[in-house]
């Protein structure tokens, strides 16, 4: 009886013991988890991402760090914004009233401040009718702000999704209206917005001679900057003007670096409906220089290129007259070309696509009508003739992309002092 008491008395404390001693090692384990040190090949540590926040949201959640004048008090504020200056569900121009901002006019880019009209349309001034808050046009008579349209403006506040290419105008609209408010000493505040094509940089630069509404500056096609960087590049190289300085204020994003797919909520002009035109605007944009439509005045704009004579493609569309594209190219002809629709990875891709523009040249070069549009609208897209010259002599897709490779890395170096986000 003796022993059978020995052998369970000795049970048991070989039990309290394991039990301690893995108690123990789990605690060791929990620890090494919380310190630096590489967790085993068994481990699991799944890393939480975060949202991307827009400067616009960032803003309204740090109102507290903005001086009380900005909303309400003695300062007036102008807003530079279209359908895509949202604050979650709302806009951002009844964001600003509900926070006390003493709003005086909205400023509207092309396509206006619903974002409805046609590329090229020029808009006309109005009222908001929600507001009553009289709408300036900064794409009709005034691409620039006037001395006049500035008065009494202490603070304007630029809040537009941008895509990321030299020839979408809104980074023109927002270097001319830094221009107005650094000419009549008004603040500029930049809500920042993700560029969805901000993963590479890319194209011709533009030259001297090829500066247009389509081009204002000496940067490739595709500059790789969102437009608080771009801002911060006009202010510092200086091309707002000889002595000319801007207040200049960024809110930047919050969650976002320039390796980060950003999926744009809303579209960000009429005939750029969805994510897959926006990936491919870079490099299809060059057609609307030329002969070759890029499916306006159908439902897959910038997804598509045909022409009557391209036998090439097996894809057929007919341009029709459609909201946001009244007077299409082509309209009312048969097309035969491309449809890229379905195309995947898109944001992989880290270069314009010159296959599609010299394989259609090379197709439709002897046609009765001239490819390229004979008021060279294709040498302001590019920023320079030479790519037109490069296409027609018949260089390749690879030789013509040699020849951008000193200026692309000139850029580069001078597009990191202004990078606000880490870099691809």
């Amino acid at each position: 009886m003796r022993k059978e008491i020995v052998m369970i008395l000795k049970n048991s404390v070989y039990l309290i013991v394991l039990f301690f001693s893995l108690t123990a090692s789990n605690n060791c384990t929990e620890q090494s988890l919380k310190t630096d040190k590489k967790p085993t090949s068994e481990t699991k540590i799944t890393k939480k991402i975060e949202p991307i926040k827009t400067g616009a949201e960032v803003y309204f959640e740090s109102l507290s760090k903005f001086s009380e004048g900005d909303r309400g008090g003695e300062m007036t504020v102008a807003a530079v914004v279209n359908q895509t200056s949202r604050v979650g569900e709302k806009h951002l121009i009844d964001k600003l009233l509900e926070e006390g901002f003493r709003l005086k006019k909205i400023f509207a880019p092309e396509h206006g401040f619903r974002g409805t009209a046609d590329a090229g349309e020029k808009i006309i001034d109005g009222k908001d009718p929600k507001t009553g808050l009289p709408i300036v046009s900064l794409y009709g008579k005034n691409k620039k702000p006037t001395a006049e349209m500035m008065d009494g403006i202490d603070l304007v506040i630029f809040d537009i999704q941008d895509v990321g290419a030299r020839f979408y105008t809104y980074i023109s609209t927002m270097t001319y209206v830094m221009q107005a408010c650094a000419e009549n000493r008004v603040k500029f505040r930049v809500l920042d917005r993700p560029n969805p094509n901000g993963h590479y940089v890319d194209g011709p630069v533009l030259e001297n001679g090829f500066e247009s509404f389509v081009g204002l500056h000496q940067i490739p096609v595709v500059h790789g900057m969102t437009i608080g960087e771009y801002a911060k590049m006009v202010v510092g190289e200086g091309w707002l003007g000889e002595g000319l300085d801007l207040d200049l204020e960024i809110v930047s994003c919050e969650n976002y670096d320039h390796k980060t797919p950003y999926l744009l909520p809303v579209k960000p002009s009429p005939n750029l409906p969805n994510q897959t035109s926006i990936y491919l605007y870079p490099s299809l944009c060059f057609f609307e220089g030329t002969v070759v439509s890029v499916g306006r005045g159908t439902e897959t704009p910038f997804q598509i290129y045909g022409h009557p004579e391209l036998k090439i493609g097996s894809y057929t569309f007919t341009p029709k007259p459609t909201a946001g594209a009244k007077y299409p190219k082509l309209e009312g002809k048969q097309c035969f070309g491309f449809g890229l629709m379905n195309a995947r990875d898109l944001h992989e891709n880290t270069q314009l696509n010159l296959s599609y523009l010299i394989s259609a040249y090379q197709e439709l070069k002897n046609i009765k009508q001239s490819f390229f549009n004979e008021n060279l609208f294709f040498d302001k897209l590019a920023g320079t003739d030479k790519l037109r010259k490069q296409i027609e002599v018949g260089m390749t897709e690879t030789e013509i992309r040699k020849t951008w490779k000193k200026d692309l890395t000139t850029f580069k170096k001078m597009r990191a002092k202004y990078l606000l986000y880490d870099d691809f």
